[in-house]
């Protein structure tokens, strides 16, 4: 195949055509994340999406069939991956690439796109390829979307919900999306309020821009948090940054002994000789703490893959509600509790695609010896 060189002369021309396309046709406006006011197509049938958890929040909205075209993420062969919108939509790896993870996009590439996106979603603006640019040398309209969280930053997360809906024309789902993480976090707030006796706690081996050891910690960690969990890590003052990755002290760890511990599986990307795993099962502050000596270490699912993953964060959060208050928590099957989860987000079930790619060590007890 011929490499295609775009000149100058030729981007010119391309725009040229392509706004007088535009112009031809109907517009509306949508006023995205940074509060720019977007000109957009009367009908989206053709999109991409770039930075952490674009695609995720796409997928959420039964609209990757829209997707032309995906960055160099999705592509990639793993050993493992904690993705549920990836694991429910394979057919992404075939797509063609249209730059690199981390917003890091190739105008050139998307001009070259033999689908041409009308729209490019765009998360975590600061990241990578300028969105203004991207937007200037393509001539597609760019969408900012602030990724937000589940905690403090949850009006972020919702106003990205809405503005999607917006551009897709599908409202009702953005209102369905924000009524279902809403009714959960509720739910467990209400089942773990005015517990007077409460076990100790950590999790770690939390994912940082990549895997990390057992001391990586979240001291705000979502699924702690909706359940009212006693972590030893909380600094006790929430009002700041929603989310402070923390390399919690090993002394720290030692001192306040918590009575149960978890695990996040990202950390067994680092192999078998490193990594949080490796660590508990050699390590003699770790061996020594009373949760290791009575068994009670347990696998979670990865909260941070390419980002936050919302719908695993919810299912962690039923998980350890039932090993921390069993009786509040009688009633809940964790495994199936989790595909309901994936399967209203990502439309299919994928609890035992993760969990087999995890060595089938999500939501059971860490053997350690």
């Amino acid at each position: 195949m011929k490499k295609i060189y775009f000149t100058p002369l030729f981007t010119f021309l391309f725009l040229a055509v392509f706004t007088c396309l535009a112009i031809a046709q109907p517009l509306r406006q949508v006023t995205d994340a940074n509060l720019r006011v977007v000109n957009l197509p009367q009908k989206i049938d053709r999109i991409i999406c770039s930075g952490p958890g674009s695609l995720r929040l796409i997928t959420y909205f039964d609209a990757q069939d829209l997707v032309v075209a995906v960055d160099d993420m999705e592509t990639k062969k793993r050993k493992f991956d904690a993705r549920p919108y990836f694991l429910a939509n394979p057919q992404f790896k075939e797509l063609p690439v249209f730059g690199g993870f981390r917003g890091y996009d190739d105008p050139e590439k998307i001009l070259g796109l033999k689908n041409f996106p009308q729209v490019i979603f765009k998360t975590y603006a600061t990241m990578g390829y300028d969105p203004v640019e991207l937007e200037q040398k393509t001539g597609i309209p760019v969408v900012i979307l602030e990724y937000g969280d589940l905690f403090k930053g949850r009006k972020k997360f919702f106003n990205a919900l809405n503005i999607i809906g917006q551009v897709l024309q599908k409202e009702s789902r953005a209102k369905e999306l924000i009524y279902f993480f809403n009714e959960h976090i509720h739910e467990l707030e209400n089942r773990t309020k005015n517990i007077a006796d409460k076990k100790t706690c950590f999790i770690g081996g939390i994912a940082f821009k990549g895997p990390h050891g057992f001391q990586s910690t979240e001291p705000s960690y979502p699924p702690f948090q909706f359940i009212n969990a006693k972590n030893i890590a909380s600094t006790g003052d929430m009002t700041g940054k929603s989310f402070h990755h923390s390399n919690f002290s090993k002394e720290k760890i030692l001192q306040a002994d918590p009575d149960i511990l978890f695990l996040d599986l990202s950390t067994l990307q680092m192999g078998e000789d490193h990594g949080g795993l490796h660590e508990l099962k050699n390590d003699p502050v770790y061996k020594g703490l009373t949760a290791v000596t009575t068994n009670n270490v347990y696998g979670v699912l990865p909260y941070n893959w390419y980002t936050q993953n919302f719908g695993s964060i919810l299912a962690d959060a039923w998980y350890i509600g039932k090993i921390l208050y069993p009786d509040r928590f009688a009633d809940t099957d964790p495994e199936k509790k989790a595909d309901d989860i994936y399967e209203f987000l990502v439309s299919k079930p994928v609890f035992d695609s993760m969990n087999s790619l995890f060595k089938n060590m999500v939501f059971k007890p860490v053997d350690i010896n």
